[in-house]
């Protein structure tokens, strides 16, 4: 058991260290097969120089956070809709949120492109926030909806007794009790966001608008016959450092949220 786990560890976190390793190097070192780093932070200071990047950053956290934000506020009231309220059409909004959530993103791309357009948000950072709200809102929503499901109905019962309407039901006596489940969501569709390149690639144009993966993407040589992978390892890393912290912080929350109703008493 020890040895698979050992492999497996070796198997995920590898392809990250190889990245660390070459974001390191400089020229012909790129091809050396050493596993140790080079310790030469000129990529990084390239990078980081860099203004487009740096502004993609920027782009990126705007876009993942407010996706994340929007997304756990219209999927909490959603999943309390589905999950406490009865009404006749529940089961089959509930089928449709489900296969809402597993479209390809191809198959909508066309039909977002009219949207952003007639919108007027084409080019702008909030067209990527309106377009990943599609994936992520249905997302968010089925999985609070199965955790909402678990909590004793007492607790409503209690409330409706003295009045309390359903907002302040949700809002003073579930969300409290919601920690784990928004942690865990809310980091994955901030990873989804985070990480998402078809939409940003399409919608936007300019460098000036651009989120980090199509950023990493477009990071081009001296000249025409370079290809810059040391500067594309390190902005590879760079980007991935925020994913780490959030979950390492959060890592209790995460693992709770993602377990909870796994087992009934």
């Amino acid at each position: 058991m020890m040895a698979a786990l050992a492999l497996a560890l070796v198997y995920t976190l590898f392809p990250y260290y190889w990245a660390i390793v070459s974001s390191t190097k400089q020229g012909d070192a790129l091809f050396d097969r050493a596993l140790l780093p080079a310790l030469d932070l000129t990529n990084y200071r390239l990078l980081f120089a860099n203004p487009v990047f740096m502004r993609s950053l920027a782009n990126s956290v705007f876009v993942a956070t407010s996706t994340t934000a929007i997304s756990l506020l219209l999927g909490v009231s959603a999943a309390y809709a589905l999950g406490r309220i009865e009404f006749p059409q529940r089961r089959a909004v509930l089928i449709l949120v489900l296969m809402i959530s597993i479209f390809p993103q191809v198959v909508v791309l066309s039909g977002m492109f009219e949207l952003v357009q007639w919108l007027g948000l084409f080019n702008r950072p909030s067209s990527l926030v309106l377009t990943y709200l599609l994936s992520t809102v249905p997302f968010t929503t089925w999985i609070l909806t199965s955790f909402i499901r678990e909590f004793p109905r007492e607790l409503e019962e209690a409330a409706v007794m003295d009045g309390a309407s359903h907002w302040r039901i949700l809002t003073r006596i579930l969300l409290p009790l919601m920690g784990p489940a928004l942690a865990s969501t809310g980091i994955l569709a901030f990873i989804l966001a985070w990480n998402e390149f078809l939409f940003a690639l399409t919608f936007i144009l300019t460098d000036e608008n651009r989120t980090v993966p199509v950023a990493i993407g477009l990071i081009s040589g001296a000249s025409r016959y370079e290809y810059p992978f040391g500067q594309i390892m390190a902005a590879s890393v760079t980007v991935t450092l925020p994913l780490i912290v959030l979950v390492l912080l959060f890592q209790r929350k995460i693992v709770s949220g993602l377990t909870a109703g796994a087992v009934k008493g």
